[in-house]
């Protein structure tokens, strides 16, 4: 932790001694959920407008041609690591191979100071899979 840290004090945001404290949030995203805290400029609208915006999220379906927003708030990519329905890699490496169905990642490993090629790992993609919630979603490379 640094010396000063933002905390609550009386209901306010401010920078305070970490000696001084004796409770802190881990982080302020805390207070909302996940799809909540996806709503940009939440801090700034009615009460009423943020729970129908998280209402709204929750009823959607998954996009056929997805792209980036053009408004975020940096939490999107943690929802989508979250899900588990992104696929990241489990150890550092180069691509190899892309296809369709699946992902090709050669490790590459350190040792003594230099760096070699290591085992191939597989990484399938989910094809037109039916969700829990009755909808399908596909995955691409």
């Amino acid at each position: 932790l640094d010396d000063e840290v933002v905390c609550r004090f009386r209901g306010n945001n401010t920078v305070m001694a970490k000696e001084k404290m004796d409770y802190m949030d881990v982080s302020p995203k805390q207070v909302v959920s996940a799809a909540t805290a996806c709503i940009p400029f939440l801090e700034n609208d009615d009460s009423n407008r943020a729970l129908m915006g998280a209402n709204m999220q929750r009823q959607a379906v998954p996009l056929m041609n997805p792209e980036a927003p053009f408004v975020g708030t940096g939490m999107e990519h943690v929802a989508a690591r979250d899900s588990g329905a992104a696929i990241t890699a489990k150890h550092r490496g180069r691509v190899e191979h892309v296809e369709s169905n699946e992902i090709l990642v050669r490790r590459l490993v350190e040792e003594n100071g230099t760096e070699h090629e290591g085992e191939l790992d597989r990484y399938p993609l989910a094809k037109f899979k039916r969700s829990n919630s009755g909808t399908c979603y596909n995955q691409r490379p």
